[in-house]
């Protein structure tokens, strides 16, 4: 299977540019153009590397950085600039970052600093994770957002969905609020803080015929979806 890349450049031109390149070198590839954007891609598949611009509308890079590392401390996170100041250098590293590339850059330049960056952290990609998951007595179809067990089918919206598969990725452990809020919504100020938490009551619904499973609430911090055994 291909590694995964994350991109995100604004400038739609470079942007395409770079996508091509790196599909061409064999890489799997998701061009986003803001950071709102990345965030919410970023947690709906296993991305092998992180390729943010500096200069984002709505999010900018470093602000993904920080977000990311949160949950994801050691995905390689390159980050691309039109500046060479040292203090963005050193405001990149500080955030989470691993390498740095200024503007103008050759594709060859670019390319051995992902395969340095990948080989760094010995990646082995694996196949993606299946899309059918088992969840206690349930079965959730991640792909058709459809729940089911023995006597319940429920079609959830892909908010409810996205919520569910971040849940489930961090079963028995607590999932912070804030994460949950910029996956899904790419922001977590109060008002999606409330239409998020609208979202887990019926998510808790769904999950009532399997006593075993039980979503908790973990003041100011987040939720854990526990299964009992």
């Amino acid at each position: 299977m291909k590694a995964c890349i994350l991109l995100v450049e604004d400038d739609f031109n470079l942007g395409f540019i770079l996508n091509d390149e790196l599909q061409s070198q064999g890489y799997d590839v998701k061009l986003c153009l803001d950071g709102v954007e990345a965030i919410q891609e970023f947690y709906t598949k296993n991305y092998h590397l992180c390729i943010f611009d500096v200069m984002l509308p709505r999010k900018d890079g470093f602000t993904l950085a920080k977000e990311i590392r949160v949950t994801h401390p050691d995905v390689p996170i390159l980050f691309l600039t039109a500046k060479s100041m040292t203090e963005d250098r050193v405001e990149g590293f500080k955030v989470g970052g691993d390498d740095y590339l200024t503007k103008p850059f050759s594709s060859e330049e670019l390319r051995l600093r992902i395969k340095a960056l990948l080989k760094r952290i010995n990646i082995k990609v694996d196949e993606e994770k299946e899309k059918i998951i088992a969840l206690g007595k349930y079965t959730f179809d991640s792909e058709n957002y459809l729940l089911t067990s023995e006597n319940f089918k429920k079609t959830l919206t892909k908010k409810e969905a996205q919520i569910l598969k971040i849940l489930i990725k961090y079963k028995n452990q607590v999932t912070p609020r804030d994460i949950i809020l910029n996956a899904v919504w790419g922001q977590d100020d109060y008002f999606v803080g409330r239409s998020m938490d609208v979202f887990i009551t019926k998510i808790r619904k769904y999950l009532k015929h399997d006593t075993a499973l039980c979503i908790v609430n973990v003041h100011g911090i987040g939720f854990k979806l526990e299964e009992k055994i």
